[in-house]
């Protein structure tokens, strides 16, 4: 195993399993796993997890606020818009991720700030992305 270079901590490693046509198993040793197609037929393209784990990675951190709040999330649904280069590679161009929450006792502006630093500060994969990939966000906040 490499020794991680100074200020950085080792992820557990993930296996990729070829499964047959476009089709993928992933996931870490002796973990659960999930199926990624290419050609989104039969699972999630890869593209598609993608847009999966930064509305994930930053529900998780809104979810995680809004509790130390004291306005703890009862439902939490993100639908993730996605622009996407026209060529080759169609990376992500920008997103928008619109957030719709129930949290009783909250308010839009405590759940937008929530979503704010979720997206901004504390998302890893987000912060992962190029520099010039936009991710933008909404919230409508029911209940």
């Amino acid at each position: 195993m490499n020794t991680p270079p100074s200020g950085t901590v080792t992820h557990a490693p993930i296996d990729v399993q070829w499964v047959g046509g476009l089709n993928f198993e992933t996931g870490r040793a002796g973990g659960p796993k999930v199926r990624i197609d290419g050609d989104a037929q039969s699972a999630p393209s890869p593209f598609d997890m993608l847009l999966a784990a930064i509305a994930t990675c930053a529900s998780v951190d809104v979810v995680v606020i809004l509790e130390k709040q004291r306005t703890p999330v009862k439902a939490l649904n993100v639908r993730v818009e996605a622009n996407r280069a026209d060529a080759t590679p169609r990376r992500l161009a920008s997103a928008i991720l619109h957030f719709r929450i129930t949290a009783p006792g909250s308010t839009v502006e405590k759940a937008t700030r929530a979503i704010g630093l979720a997206v901004t500060k504390y998302c890893s994969v987000r912060s992962s992305l190029i520099a010039d990939a936009s991710v933008s966000w909404t919230v409508e906040l029911t209940g």
